[in-house]
């Protein structure tokens, strides 16, 4: 599979996997929030790169998307603090998001080299 349709499977997975743990979250509504728009962020702003109107707007859409990443390990790392969620689902989240974000990595710098 072609490396900008893998990136768009794996966000599209990942939010689901994180709204569904969300899902069975009792309490901490407010990290809950915000790791919900972060984590799907990440996969709205990768399709939004899709129509940039120029080479800066798509590069700035996927440096977003990477900063949405880089947010969503932040709550993620609350929601273990505040004891929400457990180290294994954190661990098995953050691995998940570090794929993603280097993958977003790779296409800026292929973007910014093409």
């Amino acid at each position: 599979m072609e490396q900008k349709n893998l990136l768009r499977e794996e966000t599209i997975h990942f939010a689901i996997e994180i709204s569904d743990i969300c899902d069975n979250i009792k309490g901490c509504s407010v990290y809950i929030n915000q790791l919900l728009r972060c984590s799907s962020s990440i996969g709205a702003n990768l399709h939004e790169a899709k129509y940039a109107q120029s080479k800066a707007d798509f590069i700035n859409k996927l440096e977003i998307a990477l900063k949405e990443s880089f947010e969503t390990e932040y709550w993620i790392e609350m929601l273990v603090g505040s004891s929400c969620i457990t180290e294994d689902v954190s661990k098995e989240l953050l691995q998940e998001c570090g794929v993603i974000r280097r993958m977003l990595v790779k296409s800026i710098n292929t973007a910014k080299n093409g």
